[in-house]
């Protein structure tokens, strides 16, 4: 499975940004999709996820400020960003969960919300 992310960029306090991911490979395979996020220093922690069924799964920090679906053209999964802050800066990583736990990563891509 290979993911590759785009969407990222610098916006200022308030802004809104959309994350894409661009999924190919055996995705029969995989259970749940979501987004990761690592800022400097920090560990990576979970964003937002979807189920296979739709069930999603998001960090309190985003909660009713960030939104995660699917993006059938892609195979992978969207994530609107709205009400940004500068708490939200980090690299934002898509991935991918088999239902055996094995994980893919995509590279990263950069996210910047200056006040």
């Amino acid at each position: 499975v290979q993911l590759v992310e785009s969407g990222g960029g610098s916006v200022q306090a308030g802004g809104s940004l959309r994350l894409s991911c661009a999924a190919s490979g055996i995705m029969f395979t995989i259970n749940t999709m979501g987004w990761y996020r690592q800022a400097p220093g920090n560990q990576r922690e979970l964003v937002a996820s979807i189920s296979s069924g739709n069930r999603t799964n998001y960090a309190d920090s985003v909660k009713g400020r960030f939104l995660i679906s699917r993006d059938s053209a892609k195979n992978g999964p969207y994530l609107q960003m709205n009400s940004l802050q500068p708490e939200d800066t980090a690299v934002y990583y898509c991935n991918a969960r088999t239902r055996y736990n094995v994980q893919y990563w995509g590279k990263g891509i950069l996210v910047t919300v200056s006040s």
